[in-house]
C-alpha cells in the first residue's frame, strides 16, 4: 500500500526543503524525498562551503597587508587541511539542521530516488532496490542541477576538475585555468588567486561576468587583473592534452591558438538540470535545454506536478528557489500568492572584490525602450569605505526618466553583497528616486555609497 501525503517533494535542496517547510506551516502532510544530502548542492557543495573558503582567503589577503593597519608578524603559513576542514565542518553542521527543521514540522524524510508513475504516485528507490511507494494529488520536482560536461574537455576529478573537487584540495597546484567566468567560476579565480596560485580564467564571451553591468564587469576585470589573475575574453579552449603532472590547454583567440600549461583545470562552463529518470516521458511536462518548463507558480504541463529551483532553469540561485518553492506550495494551498517572477532577485558573487546586482543592466534598459537615469558613486568617496582600506568599489544605479522607478542597481566593492537587498527591497516595494533621496542613512557607514549613487542620477551628488 502507498503511503499517502498531500504533498510530496522530490529533492531536498533550498527549494525542496523551503517548500515542505512552507507546506507544513499549513498544514498539508509533507513527504521529502532526498537522494543525497539535504540541503542539496548549494549547502553541501556550493553556497556555504565555498563561502567559508573565500573568508579563509579574505584573512589570507588581510594577513598579506598586515603592515597597512599597524600590524606585523613573521612566518604566517596557510594550512591548506585545516582551511577545507573547517568549510567542510560548516557545511555539515548547517546540512544537519535542515534534518532537525523538517523534523521539528513534521515532515516525512525517505531516503532515495524519486520517480514518477502517474496518477500520483511516486517510486522511492536507492540503488535500485525499493524504498516506498508513495502518493500525493500535487508532487513537486526539486532535483536541482549537475556541472555541464564538454566534450573532449569532460571532468576526470583530478587534473579537470569540477567545483566538487576545486572544494576540497589536497594540495594547493601551482597553477589553474578555469573555463568559464561566472560566479562560480570567478570565485574560484579568486580564491585560489588569493592563496598565491597562478590563475588564468578563459570566457568565450567578450568580458567576464557576463551577466553583470558592462561597467561592472570592467571593473571588475580591472581588479581581477591587478591582483594578477590573467583574464582572457572571446577565447575558446579547443583541447586539454593530458600528461602526468600537467595538462597543456590549447585556447582559440581571434583565430590564433596559444597553449597554456597548467596543473589543473577547473570546468566551470554551466550546469544542466537534473530530469533524467524521473519518469517525465509518460507526462506532459515539457523539458527545454534540459530544464523543465513552468509557469509563475511552478505548475508543469502534467496536471498536479510542479518544478522548482535549478531544475527549472534561471537564475541557478539559492534564494530564487526557496522563494520559488514557497510561491509554488502557497498557490497548491489555494493561498493566491503573486506568480514568481525574476525581476527582483538579486545576484552575487563572492569574490574580493565583490560584486551584487539586481533589476535591469544600463543596456538591457535602454533596449527596452527606456529613458534612463544613471547614478554612479566611488567607494573613494565613502568615508567608511577608506577608513576600512576598501577604497575600490562603485555603486551605479539606473532609474526610468519618466517614472523614476528603480530599473536597475549594480554594486561592485567590500561587503556589496550585505548591500544589494536595501535596493532589492525598493524594487520590492516599487520605490522611486524621491523615497530613495529622502531616506536617511547611517554615517558612517559603505551603504551611504549607495544614497549618494541615487543622488548622482539626478545632479544631487554630495559628496564627489
Amino acid at each position: 500500500m502507498a503511503e499517502t501525503f498531500d504533498l510530496i517533494i522530490v529533492g531536498g535542496g533550498p527549494g525542496g526543503y523551503v517548500a515542505a517547510i512552507r507546506a507544513a506551516q499549513l498544514k498539508l502532510k509533507v513527504a521529502v524525498v532526498e537522494q543525497k544530502h539535504l540541503g542539496g548542492i548549494c549547502l553541501n557543495w556550493g553556497c556555504i562551503p565555498t563561502k567559508a573558503l573565500l573568508r579563509s582567503a579574505e584573512i589570507k589577503h588581510l594577513l598579506d597587508h598586515l603592515p597597512d593597519y599597524g600590524f606585523s608578524a613573521e612566518n604566517v603559513q596557510v594550512d591548506l587541511k585545516k582551511i577545507v576542514a573547517r568549510s567542510r565542518g560548516v557545511a555539515n553542521k548547517l546540512a544537519g539542521g535542515i534534518g532537525h527543521l523538517l523534523k521539528k514540522n513534521k515532515v516525512t524524510v525517505y531516503n532515495g530516488f524519486g520517480k514518477l508513475m502517474g496518477g500520483g504516485n511516486l517510486a522511492v528507490s536507492l540503488n535500485d532496490k525499493p524504498v516506498a511507494q508513495l502518493h500525493a494529488p500535487h508532487i513537486i520536482l526539486a532535483t536541482g542541477a549537475r556541472p555541464r560536461q564538454i566534450p573532449g574537455l569532460e571532468v576526470d576529478g583530478t587534473q579537470i576538475i569540477s567545483y566538487f573537487e576545486a572544494m576540497v584540495p589536497e594540495s594547493l597546484p601551482k597553477s589553474l585555468l578555469i573555463m568559464g567566468s561566472g560566479a562560480i567560476g570567478i570565485e574560484f579565480a579568486s580564491f585560489y588567486n588569493d592563496l598565491g596560485v597562478e590563475v588564468i580564467v578563459v570566457e568565450m564571451l567578450d568580458r567576464i561576468l557576463p551577466a553583470e553591468d558592462e561597467e561592472i564587469s570592467a571593473l571588475a576585470r580591472k581588479s581581477f587583473e591587478k591582483q594578477g589573475i590573467k583574464i582572457l575574453t572571446s577565447a575558446t579552449v579547443k583541447k586539454a592534452e593530458k600528461s602526468r603532472d600537467s595538462v597543456k590547454v590549447t585556447v582559440e583567440i581571434a583565430g590564433r591558438a596559444q597553449v597554456f600549461e597548467v596543473e589543473k583545470v577547473i570546468s566551470a562552463v554551466g550546469i544542466v538540470g537534473n530530469v533524467e529518470d524521473l519518469g517525465l516521458e509518460n507526462t506532459k511536462v515539457k523539458v527545454e535545454r534540459t530544464h523543465i518548463v513552468v509557469d509563475g507558480f511552478g505548475r508543469t504541463g502534467e496536471p498536479g506536478v510542479y518544478a522548482i529551483g535549478d531544475v527549472a532553469g534561471p537564475p541557478w540561485l539559492a534564494h530564487k528557489a526557496s522563494h520559488e518553492g514557497v510561491v509554488c506550495v502557497e498557490a497548491i494551498a489555494g493561498k493566491n500568492p503573486h506568480a514568481f517572477e525574476t525581476g527582483n532577485i538579486p545576484g552575487c558573487t563572492y569574490a574580493r572584490p565583490q560584486v551584487a546586482s539586481v533589476g535591469l543592466t544600463e543596456q538591457k534598459a535602454k533596449e527596452a525602450g527606456r529613458e534612463v537615469r544613471v547614478g554612479r558613486f566611488p567607494f573613494i568617496g565613502n568615508g567608511k569605505a577608506i577608513a576600512m582600506g576598501e577604497p575600490e568599489g562603485l555603486i551605479k544605479t539606473i532609474f526610468d526618466a519618466k517614472t523614476g522607478a528603480l530599473l536597475g542597481a549594480h554594486m561592485i566593492g567590500a561587503e556589496v553583497t550585505e548591500m544589494i537587498q536595501g535596493f532589492v527591497i525598493a524594487r520590492q516595494l516599487e520605490t522611486t528616486e524621491a523615497e530613495l533621496m529622502a531616506t536617511v542613512f547611517p554615517h558612517p557607514t559603505v551603504s551611504e555609497a549607495m544614497h549618494e549613487s541615487v543622488l548622482d542620477a539626478y545632479g544631487q551628488v554630495i559628496h564627489f
